[in-house]
């Protein structure tokens, strides 16, 4: 049911959305060098990589500038077309692929870059039951807080998930979506609360 929820959502909302997604990447082709993409390696269900999709941003390479993976409010790396993207998540539409395709889904923990949390096989059971579901576009923490968290909270809330879907299947899963299109209307927790720490990186799935 839950995979059936998936394709059915993403091919509606890719058709839906089509003619946004074209603007989107005119924009920011047109708004600055670099490409429409960001791709990013993420950690995926039982912890294997998969290939995530966003649109960019931010400058070229930013990663490599400044605070890294973090980004914060007035973070100059930011693009003018970006910070618009950022402020109503529309750069998160991209991963509409990543959920038809099948890496991803559209509700379940976000996933992490590859190297945020430190090696997969070092994780504690704790830190890996929110591993026991694919990863998705939004879910519980993105609802209740989102990058106003810290890890630890968004692992509580990752694994409530994980134990509730376990009891209601894809009627938890509509839930979520509800409480999401709120969540991106408000315009709640789309940045860090303070301007980051280099050495306990924690980023807003950045870029």
């Amino acid at each position: 049911m839950k995979r059936l929820l998936d394709l059915l959502g993403s091919s509606v909302a890719l058709l839906i959305f089509s003619p946004v997604l074209i603007v989107i990447a005119v924009l920011i082709k047109r708004g600055s060098e670099g490409p429409v993409f960001f791709v990013q390696k993420r950690l995926g269900k039982d912890g294997e990589v998969f290939e995530m999709f966003k649109f960019r941003t931010m400058v070229d390479k930013a990663e490599s500038m400044g605070t890294g993976l973090f980004s914060y409010e007035d973070d100059p790396r930011i693009t003018r077309v970006g910070a618009v993207l950022r402020r109503y998540s529309l750069d998160e539409l991209p991963q509409l692929l990543n959920v038809f395709l099948g890496s991803m889904s559209l509700v379940g923990p976000r996933p992490p870059v590859t190297y945020e949390l430190g090696d997969y096989k070092d994780f504690t059971p704790e830190m890996k039951i929110r591993f026991q579901v694919k990863q998705g576009i939004t879910g519980l923490a993105q609802v209740s807080g989102r990058n106003e968290l810290e890890w630890s909270d968004k692992i509580v809330y990752d694994n409530q998930y994980v134990a509730t879907y376990k009891k209601w299947g894809v009627l938890y899963d509509l839930v979520i979506l509800a409480r999401t299109v709120w969540v991106v209307v408000a315009a709640r927790g789309i940045v860090e609360a303070d301007k980051p720490d280099h050495e306990h990186p924690e980023s807003k799935d950045n870029s």
